[in-house]
């Protein structure tokens, strides 16, 4: 949460306010239409699977409610010519897959090429999470986290797909409350075979740490957004450096517009942004300072998007959009490896490949 007030009130339960989700509905329709001005053809979720305010109940679990549709990026990602549907980690998300899936049967209809894969669905049981997680202090805290102990155990594979971040034949992922590495070892067998190499991050100054585009963010060849909060594990991030990569540290977010109460993101959505080209990207439109830099330092065009309303639901631009296809083919923007190949971050951690 993020909004000052927040922690003193009760968390509210049942649908949003219908202002809400229709101020949220409205800047999404305005991301919509700016980006098939831009050229770029738009899908949007199944509307017939997007109820959310409905109990689910396994045969391992219950949940009072769902979450939404509005962070495609959390729940599905392309990869080369494969759409991979992720496990996801929270109960509240289990069925978020539904709203895309008339979307993943058309792509698989049209394209005699595209392969379809769903991670293995984990049964999301008492015995995949560490309660104690939620009672610890912030001392504690601090102290597990820098152990990287998180609320999701190895019992299970687990992983959110906004933990992935893929540049060319490189696919980077977050190591965090919302991806174990039972979920890391499960990407790298399925994409190594076929030519991606996969490296796990770590930024353990996060007490908090889910989904990697808040954090670390590439937003074109040669051009990695970081958080000055959170900034990497140095060894872990060495191959960017080696290949000439510029890692540059985002401004403060700012602040002329509170979050809304119960977002439930950081203010570093401010850094969650979509680039349409390697020139052209798009920014929420209070964020001043973060466009002068982009705009003044690297030279891009900038489309400044109104998008506080859909913060209330957990995501800005980057978390909204699923990029399926882009032109162009597989590239890499890392061919120096030299001292570099071995994946730090998850072998220092486990002696599992």
């Amino acid at each position: 949460m993020s909004h000052p007030f927040s922690e003193f009130l009760p968390w509210p339960t049942g649908p949003k306010l219908k202002s809400f989700i229709d101020r949220c509905n409205e800047e999404l329709d305005g991301l919509k239409e700016v980006l098939e001005s831009e050229g770029v053809i738009v899908r949007r979720p199944d509307p017939a699977c997007c109820d959310f305010n409905v109990r689910t109940k396994t045969p391992d679990f219950e949940s009072p409610n769902q979450y939404c549709a509005v962070c495609p990026r959390d729940v599905i990602c392309t990869i080369g010519n494969e759409i991979l549907e992720a496990t996801m980690s929270k109960r509240s998300r289990y069925f978020e897959y539904r709203p895309y899936r008339k979307l993943c049967r058309y792509y698989f209809d049209n394209d005699p090429r595209m392969n379809w894969v769903s991670a293995p669905k984990p049964l999301m049981a008492d015995s995949s999470y560490n309660p104690e997680f939620w009672t610890w202090n912030e001392e504690q805290r601090k102290a597990n986290m820098h152990d990287y102990h998180f609320c999701c155990n190895e019992n299970e594979v687990l992983f959110d797909a906004a933990d992935t971040q893929l540049i060319g034949d490189v696919m980077l992922v977050q190591h965090s409350m919302t991806t174990n590495l039972a979920g890391i070892r499960w990407l790298k067998r399925q994409y190594q075979p076929k030519g991606i190499t996969v490296r796990t991050l770590h930024f353990p100054y996060d007490l908090y740490p889910s989904h990697i585009d808040c954090t670390f963010v590439s937003v074109r060849p040669g051009l990695v957004l970081t958080n000055p909060d959170r900034p990497p594990v140095e060894e872990e991030v060495k191959f960017f450096k080696q290949n000439d990569w510029r890692l540059v540290d985002v401004p403060m977010w700012n602040g002329s517009k509170e979050h809304p109460v119960f977002c439930q993101s950081s203010r570093w959505l401010s850094m969650n942004v979509f680039s349409i080209t390697p020139d052209k990207i798009c920014v929420e439109d209070d964020e001043q300072d973060l466009i002068r830099l982009l705009e003044g330092e690297y030279g891009f065009d900038v489309l400044g998007i109104p998008y506080r309303g859909v913060f209330e639901f957990g995501g800005s631009l980057h978390c909204s959009t699923w990029d399926v296809r882009r032109r162009g083919g597989k590239r890499s923007y890392f061919p120096e490896w030299a001292g570099c190949e071995e994946d730090i971050g998850l072998t220092k951690l486990t002696q599992l490949p």
